[in-house]
């Protein structure tokens, strides 16, 4: 039997293997033969589409979104606007669309997906990722079969076609517009948007007017599978169905079919995330089952459930939303029976209760901090609170409140008020739960094998507890039997049981044959109990430290874009982060129309996830070389969601309101402040020494108030890193005037400094961080002539439109032969120092034969 499983094992993988072979295989775009041009001649080529709109039409702000079937495409030009040069394809693309004035969105909004539309515009490359380790958009979009992004300039570069009134998205189209009746409908029942898009959220799987911070408490929480439609919205849809259909005294025959039928049309209601159809394949399997009265084990519905959706599309293996929703019902219907013992003897309703929060939490637990790298302590308790809260009661009002909507408003109304004073009761709970950040851990990510290996642990540690258990109670039930009259009723509940029968047969053996057992378990069992437990505790503390550095520092330039962000790691294990990048936001005054709901922001996006992705628990220092926003911005996300020991800055204000915000946080948080100066030192570790030569103290305030520098960049941080015998130096925006500057101290003053131990001044260094991005304004001949770096990075953002880095310091540091390395070509660059050897790679190759790592 088990050479059979392993043959059909064996055969299953390798189909599987054949089937995600081929699938990938076929997945290329087909545009670059239609026009007979390679993928890279392609990108920002102006071309003409036509096809049809495949999906939502999102209008945040002023872009405008949605996915296109792409049915035809020619060269856009004087030469090709003829339809015999157009190409025929089929082929999904993102549409981007840059609105050009206000008006124009309400042009956008009243596009619909079957849309029959022609485009004018270019052709764009998905990005790939710029940090190691960082979100890869090609990557994800290549699992959803899409390889282009079409990029258009203001509404007039759509223009609507006429189009059958049957197409491949008509149905899609009717259940939008089901979709957002039922979303006005809420709007009606619900006296604010806060709560209405909380709603759509919960009942409707609408989550693009939920509102940005609620998601992110609900997500540090480990709360967002309330958000999402899954199991358990199908499972309170079809018993609600079920118990309407036995009121109306249907037959239950009858009654599985409906709802069978019915199941799908709720799973496309609700948006059809892999959660939700996984979830409705099981119930309609399990309807059917039933009906037939073949109903089988849940691990059986579960896999065929995965196997149904792998055959229609393998992709699905990669999707983290799929990964949690069959992991976490397999890890229930695998572990809840090892669990349900502990609380045999609670009150019904709450130990189930507590036994499924529990083993949700376990199971769900290391792909939580696989993929989102942080952990709450708090989440049991959150759960174990909310989720019956809102599945039993909000979620049924919310739903009875907007289907009364169509009908009586003021009653809807009514029945909405209290989903409100539950859901302000919610949202208070979250919030004071997300208050302290003490209980909040963060994970570095974990392999497979890691996973693997706990998931083998917990089971082991789970079935040793249940034996122990279930060995306890026997005794105790023995006593109790060898003290109990044989006519006692006792027995006859018990002789009907056959798993009691040997306990029955042991009840009248001699005094202390019970003790003799105990003591049998109490050998190997114990110790197997004792070692399950260690290996299981091990696993953890592996799983949360950071990678060591093994007496290797590393300088790691973050691709940020149009800004800097280095995270040093020092040979003891100290982390230390200069600048945070930023997002300059222009939608402001008269554009304030362009602000999108949820922007992109480089604090909160980018560098918080690698630096929890990264297993940095703690921040030792973070120093901000001054307060510009491409500098200063991305920290106030870090100071929220990452502890912070040290802050150094310049020493100066600037009269922005953010980066006073960012000091207030500070302050708040008990961060301890130091303005940094020149001559200023300071040690994180044994082998770790950082020289501030940079700004000279500046004059005191007679008002004893920091001065207020509008002009920041003058003002710079700049010092020097020595670590592991390697000098780095890192120059903030420093302008041509602070280099001056800077230099004619270190010249004058250079023979007292030497003797104060600051070998790396005046000398070579290893590694310089070049100025202002590679302005003009800054790194000039003497710069360079003094510091004579062997090793030069540019942080700077692609296409930035300052025209940085300048050619000039360009062919100046070539001129001191200093190899270059820039985030905008290359990504993210560590620099790994070990005993003087600088070891340097980058994310993103420039060559198919580049090997992206130099040693130097």
């Amino acid at each position: 039997m088990p050479i059979r499983h392993m043959v059909l094992l064996w055969l299953a993988i390798s189909g599987g293997g054949f089937h995600w072979f081929w699938h990938d295989t076929h997945n290329v775009s087909s545009i670059p033969d239609a026009l007979h041009v390679s993928s890279s001649m392609l990108e920002d080529m102006p071309v003409q589409v036509a096809g049809l709109i495949a999906s939502e039409v999102q209008v945040d702000g002023d872009r405008t979104q949605f996915e296109m079937r792409v049915t035809s495409i020619n060269h856009y030009g004087s030469h090709s606007k003829k339809d015999e040069n157009r190409a025929l394809i089929s082929e999904q693309v993102i549409v981007h669309i840059k609105l050009a004035a206000k008006q124009e969105q309400q042009l956008a909004a009243a596009w619909q997906r079957g849309d029959a539309i022609l485009l004018r515009g270019t052709l764009k490359a998905p990005a790939k990722a710029g940090n190691f380790g960082g979100f890869d958009y090609s990557e994800y979009l290549h699992t959803q079969e899409i390889h282009w992004l079409f990029k258009g300039d203001g509404a007039a570069s759509l223009q609507k076609q006429e189009a059958s009134l049957w197409n491949r998205y008509t149905l899609f189209r009717w259940n939008d517009q089901l979709r957002e009746q039922l979303g006005q409908r809420m709007e009606s029942a619900f006296t604010s948007l806060h709560h209405a898009g909380y709603m759509k959220g919960l009942v409707l799987g609408v989550t693009d007017e939920l509102d940005p911070a609620t998601y992110n408490e609900f997500t540090q929480l480990g709360l967002t599978h309330i958000l999402a439609i899954s199991g358990m919205h199908v499972a309170v849809y079809a018993a609600t169905l079920l118990y309407l259909l036995r009121l109306l005294r249907v037959s239950r025959e009858t009654s599985l079919t409906v709802v069978m039928i019915l199941i799908p049309a709720y799973v496309l209601l609700t948006g059809a995330s892999p959660s939700v159809v996984r979830a409705g394949i099981m119930a309609m399997i399990g309807l059917f089952a039933a009906r037939r009265g073949m109903l089988k084990d849940g691990l059986n519905i579960l896999s065929i459930s995965a196997l149904l959706m792998l055959i229609w599309n393998p992709y699905y293996l990669l999707s983290v939303s799929f990964q949690l929703s069959f992991l976490v019902t397999g890890g229930l219907l695998i572990y809840m029976p090892l669990m349900k013992p502990f609380f045999a003897k609670w009150p019904f309703l709450i130990g189930g209760e507590v036994a499924i929060t529990i083993t949700a939490q376990l199971v769900s637990f290391p792909m939580t901090v696989f993929y989102f790298n942080q952990f709450s302590l708090l989440s049991f308790a959150a759960n174990f609170v909310l989720v019956p809260l809102i599945t039993y009661i909000v979620l049924p009002l919310g739903t009875v409140a907007m289907g009364l909507s169509f009908l009586w408003g003021d009653g809807a109304r009514i029945l909405a008020w209290p989903a409100e004073q539950l859901n302000d009761l919610t949202f208070l709970l979250v919030k004071w739960l997300n208050v302290d950040d003490a209980y909040v851990s963060i994970w570095p990510s974990s392999s497979i094998l890691w996973v693997m290996v706990y998931y083998a642990a917990l089971y082991s540690v789970l079935y040793w507890l249940k034996t122990w258990l279930t060995s306890r109670r026997q005794t105790n039930d023995i006593t109790v039997l060898n003290s109990t009259p044989i006519s006692s009723p006792i027995y006859t509940g018990l002789a009907a049981s056959p798993e009691w029968a040997a306990i029955l047969h042991t009840a009248h053996e001699p005094k202390g044959a019970g003790k003799f057992a105990s003591r049998q378990w109490n050998g190997y069992r114990h110790l197997a109990l004792a070692l399950s437990v260690i290996a299981w505790l091990g696993i953890l503390y592996t799983g949360y430290q950071s990678p060591g550095g093994g007496n290797t520092g590393t300088v790691q330039y973050l691709d940020v874009g149009q800004g800097d962000s280095i995270l040093i790691t020092t040979p003891g294990g100290k982390h230390i982060l200069v600048d945070g990048g930023g997002t300059m936001d222009f939608a402001t005054g008269k554009n304030a129309w362009r602000k999108r709901a949820d922007p992109y922001e480089v604090g909160k996006d980018t560098i918080v996830p690698l630096l929890k992705q990264r297993g940095v628990h703690r921040l030792d220092a973070v120093i901000l070389t001054h307060g510009d926003h491409d500098h200063a911005g991305g920290l106030q996300a870090v100071l929220d969601q990452i502890p912070v020991s040290t802050l150094f800055f310049n020493g100066t204000l600037t009269d922005k309101a953010p980066f006073r915000k960012l000091l207030n946080t500070a302050l708040d948080k008990q961060i301890k402040l130091y303005g940094a100066h020149h001559s200023m030192e300071w040690e994180p570790d044994q082998a770790t020494k950082i020289r501030f030569l940079y700004p000279f103290t500046l004059p005191e305030d007679e008002s004893e108030q920091l001065p207020v520098m509008k002009e920041q960049n003058h003002y710079s941080v700049a010092m020097i890193l020595e670590m592991e015998g390697a000098s780095f130096l890192f120059t903030g925006d420093m302008d041509d005037a602070a280099e001056s500057s800077l230099l004619s101290e270190l010249t004058r003053f250079s023979s007292s400094v030497k003797n104060k131990g600051m070998g790396a001044v005046g000398k070579a260094v290893d590694v310089m961080k070049i100025a202002h991005h590679g302005s003009k304004y800054s790194t000039s001949e003497e710069w360079l002539s003094y510091w004579r770096p062997k090793v030069s990075v540019i942080s700077v953002g692609a296409t930035n439109t300052y025209g940085h880095p300048n050619e000039a310091v360009l062919e100046r540091l070539s001129g001191v032969d200093s190899a270059i390395y820039r985030t905008d070509t290359m990504g993210e660059i560590q620099i790994r120092a070990q005993q003087g050897k600088l070891s340097v790679r980058y994310q993103r190759k420039q060559y198919k034969t580049d090997t992206n790592t130099t040693t130097y």
